[in-house]
């Protein structure tokens, strides 16, 4: 009986050393660079995501009401038809609803 609690504790610890090396040897995740300004507004910080460099990701992520298809969209939009000349050019990507203009219109930029 003592074998088998002496060779699970021994398991255990090893094991525990294991993960331990292998995430310590894991190399940094690699941050990306973010296409977000960061402006403030009446003591309110408020994010601008510029429409023409911002990856979908960081669509995604700042804006609300858009998910990853929508980003996406934003994207492939941008990269068939060119730059954006305004934020309200926005419309023209299918999935993009005046409602969630207005939503983000405060965040967008396009310079």
């Amino acid at each position: 009986m003592l074998k088998v609690q002496v060779s699970s504790l021994l398991f255990a610890f090893l094991a525990s050393i294991s993960l331990v090396t292998s995430a310590a040897d894991a190399p940094p995740a690699k941050t990306p660079t973010v296409e977000v300004a960061q402006v403030v507004d009446a003591g309110m910080q408020v994010s601008k995501v510029n429409l023409n460099t911002a990856d979908a990701e960081t669509l995604e992520r700042e804006l609300l009401g858009v998910g990853k298809v929508k980003a996406a969209s934003i994207v492939d939009h941008r990269a068939t038809n060119g730059p954006f000349a305004s934020v309200d050019d926005l419309l023209e990507v299918k999935g993009i609803g005046a409602a969630i203009l207005e939503k983000n219109r405060d965040r967008l930029s396009i310079n």
